[in-house]
């Protein structure tokens, strides 16, 4: 055998060493979540209040149902590449220091302590698992990343991205619909009232939501990776029809009905009943691809 082929043979582990390998990780992780145990306390209880990021409290246990449901089929461990923790190594202490140097806002303090984290969990993972098994667990260390608060100028963007793109939306369904009306920017005046679409009504926590819903079902039902782009891909228009939906119900049921309909609970509460509805497009679509794939295997070659 060659020195190249050498290179990238992998050399399987016996089970004693297999063990200790798994062993170390667990310590490394032990390590990482008492040395994060503040910022980790912190991240609860910001979760546990926030309209927002209440979702990022799931991310772990998913990630970890995600390995778990897959462990009949993960590879054999064997000696890693130790060099590929390397770089989120670094980037793991290079956010440690920014996070200690302090960050304005709690927020951004903990997307930035979050990140070290993470990054420095990727990097134990890297340095005491095989290409092979990292590869395996990919995705659910990628889903991962959805347990990082975004920073308060990522916030903004999106909401100011979702509200601008749902306002026009909801201007195409009145025109459709014959509502008189007139719109500047975020404000819709119509008979009897006028609407503003607040950044509460950008829908951002049910767009995040879906997504990552998305993302899993993808992962757990899908094949192509073009059809799991596809699928991550089609809840952005979703989230924006669905936002401009509500800002068109609310509409018509305020000039049609009263006025008083404004602080009706289809608008103070009704944010889950619009987050099902956007569901049914989305597992049909899923469920179409599901199909499609089916079929595409079934489908016996032709004879040369």
């Amino acid at each position: 055998m060659s020195d190249s082929d050498r290179l990238f043979t992998a050399e399987v582990l016996p089970d004693p060493f297999a063990r200790a390998q798994l062993r170390l990780l667990v310590v490394l992780s032990a390590v990482l979540l008492v040395c994060f145990a503040k910022p980790l306390l912190a991240l609860l209880n910001f979760a546990l209040h926030s309209d927002l990021f209440s979702y990022v409290l799931l991310i772990p246990f998913i990630s970890g149902y995600l390995v778990w449901i897959k462990r009949q089929s993960l590879p054999s461990l064997s000696k890693p590449v130790r060099g590929y923790a390397l770089v989120p190594f670094v980037g793991g202490l290079l956010a440690l220091l920014f996070w200690l140097r302090g960050v304005a806002g709690t927020q951004n303090s903990l997307s930035l302590a979050t990140l070290s984290l993470l990054l420095l969990f990727v990097a134990a993972c890297c340095f005491c698992l095989n290409p092979e098994m990292l590869r395996a667990l990919a995705f659910p260390l990628s889903l991962l990343v959805f347990a990082i608060p975004f920073p308060v100028i990522v916030v903004d963007w999106i909401e100011a991205f979702l509200q601008y793109s749902s306002a026009s939306a909801a201007d195409l369904f009145f025109t459709v619909t014959g509502m008189t009306f007139l719109r500047s920017g975020l404000v819709f005046q119509l008979p009897g009232i006028q609407l503003k679409v607040a950044p509460e009504c950008s829908g951002i926590h049910s767009s995040l939501v879906l997504f990552i819903t998305s993302l899993v079902a993808g992962q757990l039902f899908l094949v192509k990776v073009s059809n799991r782009v596809l699928l991550a891909a089609a809840v952005i228009p979703l989230g924006i029809l669905r936002n401009a939906f509500r800002i068109w119900t609310i509409g018509e049921l305020c000039v049609h009905v009263s006025p008083d309909m404004i602080d009706s609970p289809i608008h103070r509460r009704g944010g889950p009943l619009f987050f099902l509805a956007s569901l049914v497009p989305l597992f049909l679509l899923l469920y179409y691809q599901r199909r499609s794939e089916s079929r595409s295997r079934s489908v016996p070659l032709k004879s040369q």
